[in-house]
């Protein structure tokens, strides 16, 4: 029965402090996913750093630096099953300085949990990770209210948070947004219901993640396939054999199909689709596969394999919206390596069109640079045409990143608009 489960992907975000990894390690304690061999050693850490119980933050801060320092610095995934769904977590900093941790963690969830502490409210890490959770397209956010107990479990403290996060999220195009008052510390409406808020009549989070929908993000319309190598056998039986492996980024492709090769424009028909020893009569995202076609096109890694009647746009001059990761800022004219599915050129960024102001999403007037965690609408140029669909429609096609070919560091994270 688990085998056949779904997988649902969430992340966590918020403020420093605010409980992000208590929380998680209290949802695997209270829901029995921990080894043995893991609570006896994150009960020998925790009396040694002077605890009367269990830290169920240890369960997630892996690295030795969180541990001594007691916050989150890296992106830590923990993974559990319950009898009615598999769960992939994802726990990202706090620290705004550790914002693009945030966006990686992010970038394949279903769901974002936003934790906001009941004392403090929504503050700017709460709205900036509010902000990036929407331009990432993650359907779910489920605002947990944490820290009750320090506010009494009071009811108004909880009403407060509420308004405070309907009245910033209304600005944002996220279609599900559900608020869950708990206690990270003490359990309250994590994995069973509070009895501290019988105020509350919604579901505790274990059950609101077990029972939410999760709809397939791969765009099922659009057929376009990266190619990442060209196969040429040398064995005798594959001596003519010409197929062109990758994955497929989006859509289904036919036996027969009308395809035509992108940036060049050349058209053939697909002559057989081939996985490992079979060859299948179709295949779609996200299969990967090798394409023969009929006519022999001269198709190198980078190039997109399209349905002839379905084409993406083809372009040197995008417009993004980027989130700047790196601390150095950009430089103007700069150029950078840029990656956009199998394909990989230099680019640079022509022009910054706006900021954004993430406490109030207002335009922001703008300057000659971006700065660490900085997310602005930007002109990009490439040296060649990308083919690129907007993220909305697309999130494998409609995303790129940037890097720095002197450091071969991630500078910056962008949607295609």
């Amino acid at each position: 029965m688990i085998d056949n489960n779904q997988l649902l992907r969430f992340t966590t975000a918020g403020s420093v402090d605010d409980g992000k990894s208590t929380l998680i390690g209290r949802l695997l304690y209270d829901s029995k996913s921990i080894f043995e061999d893991q609570l006896e050693a994150i009960e020998t850490t925790s009396k040694k750093k002077g605890h009367e119980g269990v830290d169920l933050a240890l369960f997630t801060d892996g690295l030795r630096d969180e541990r001594e320092q007691g916050i989150t610095i890296d992106v830590a995934y923990r993974y559990f099953t319950t009898p009615k769904r598999k769960f992939i977590i994802a726990d990202t900093p706090g620290h705004i300085q550790y914002t693009r941790n945030m966006v990686t963690g992010a970038s394949t969830a279903n769901a974002a949990l936003i934790l906001v502490d009941a004392r403090h409210g929504v503050i700017e890490q709460t709205r900036r990770h509010a902000f990036i959770a929407s331009l990432l397209q993650i359907p779910h956010i489920i605002v947990c209210v944490n820290k009750m107990d320090l506010v009494d479990f009071d009811e108004g403290a909880y009403n407060k948070v509420l308004n405070q996060f309907e009245e910033f999220s209304s600005k944002l195009l996220v279609r599900d947004v559900r608020f869950i008052p708990m206690s990270a510390l003490l359990g309250d409406n994590v994995v069973n219901r509070s009895k501290n808020m019988d105020w509350y009549q919604g579901a505790p989070l274990l059950h609101t993640l077990e029972t939410m929908h999760i709809s397939s993000d791969i765009n099922k319309v659009d057929a376009r396939f990266p190619v990442q190598t060209v196969l040429r056998p040398q064995r005798d039986e594959f001596i003519d054999y010409r197929g062109y492996a990758g994955r497929i980024s989006s859509g289904v492709f036919r036996k027969g199909d009308e395809i035509t090769v992108m940036p060049s424009g050349f058209t053939s028909k697909i002559k057989s689709i081939d996985f490992f020893d079979q060859s299948l009569e179709e295949a779609y995202a996200p299969m990967s596969v090798s394409i023969t076609l009929e006519d022999d096109i001269d198709i190198s890694r980078g190039d997109m394999i399209v349905r002839t009647k379905n084409i993406p746009e083809a372009s040197q001059d995008i417009e993004v919206m980027l989130c700047w990761l790196n601390t150095a800022p950009s430089r103007p004219r700069t150029k950078y390596s840029i990656l956009h599915t199998t394909n990989e050129q230099k680019a640079m960024v022509k022009e910054i069109i706006y900021k954004i102001d993430i406490n109030s999403l207002n335009r922001m007037q703008v300057n000659e640079e971006l700065k660490m965690n900085e997310i602005a609408k930007v002109k990009i140029r490439t040296t060649k045409p990308l083919m690129i669909d907007s993220y909305r429609e697309n999130r494998s096609t409609g995303s790129i990143i940037l890097v720095d070919d002197a450091t071969n560091e991630t500078v910056a994270a962008g949607m295609v608009v």
